[in-house]
């Protein structure tokens, strides 16, 4: 955890909810070194929220990072690293978030990793590797955080699970059965939250345009002996009607105004973010 000396975000009043709707709110967003969740962190920052990143990185680089957005949005920001595929260090890390800010309002489960197989070649720890990072975690953070919202009578959980969520497609058994249990997940929250201030919600994205992705056009050029273009609208974005990547800031957008009042009778959706594919 940043152990940098900085002062405590105000508490939410009148006067700062009109101007920056999360001032005085505190963030955490798992896996926001980069992508997607890098975006929702920049966009909860803006909004006035201080925030929390954790996630893979070299330690200047994360440091870098978090000065640029102290810089840019006036905010706290720390980081609060752990391996979240392991239950202990998911738990601790709610506590360092909490012990360095006084509480953890907002919860932002974005962490995932991804492996592409058929079942019947599917290795049995690549398997439990994507349940305990994709779904595992994130229970594992709500539980933590779960009492302090309902303490304090406020709070948001966002999970960020995929189109992959609502809908399946092939060699992606664990990938789908954690982003499918991962909206049920945010199901029962959203319903044992429901009389206490807090909502629980999932984004649902086709895909976004990340660094990862990015890569993936190329290797599968390379692969397949095909332009990018084709990788990007015959193989990637071919259940997309709208034949375009999503930007990680139209996430970030979708997840401050989740966690805004002005979203707080929108409670246990599951939000496609997915250009059409899911209407299919």
């Amino acid at each position: 955890m940043n152990t940098a000396t900085q002062s405590r975000p105000v508490e939410p009043g009148p006067t700062t909810l009109g101007t920056r709707p999360l001032a005085g709110r505190v963030a955490l967003v798992t896996g926001s070194t980069s992508g997607i969740g890098l975006g929702i962190l920049e966009s909860l920052a803006a909004a006035g929220a201080s925030v929390a990143m954790n996630g893979l990185g070299e330690a200047g680089r994360i440091e870098a990072e978090l000065d640029r957005l102290r810089g840019a949005h006036g905010v706290p920001a720390a980081y609060a690293g752990a391996d979240l595929a392991d239950p202990v260090q998911c738990r601790a890390m709610i506590g360092a978030v909490q012990d360095r800010f006084g509480r953890v309002d907002i919860l932002v489960n974005n962490a995932g990793i991804q492996h592409v197989a058929p079942i019947e070649a599917f290795a049995a720890e690549k398997w439990d590797a994507i349940l305990a990072l994709n779904l595992s975690a994130a229970f594992h953070a709500i539980s933590a955080a779960f009492a302090g919202m309902k303490a304090r009578g406020w709070g948001r959980v966002i999970n960020v699970a995929s189109a992959h969520g609502l809908v399946a497609s092939p060699f992606k058994s664990a990938y789908v059965a954690a982003k499918h249990g991962l909206v049920g997940l945010t199901k029962t929250v959203a319903l044992e939250g429901a009389e206490h201030g807090i909502t629980a919600n999932a984004i649902c994205p086709g895909y976004v345009w990340t660094p990862l992705v990015e890569k993936q056009i190329d290797d599968q050029a390379k692969s397949h002996g095909i332009s990018r273009e084709r990788v990007i609208r015959e193989v990637l974005l071919a259940q997309q009607p709208n034949r375009r990547f999503a930007q990680s800031a139209e996430i970030g957008a979708l997840a401050v105004f989740l966690a805004t009042d002005a979203a707080q009778s929108i409670t246990g959706a599951a939000l496609p973010v997915d250009g059409g594919w899911t209407a299919h």
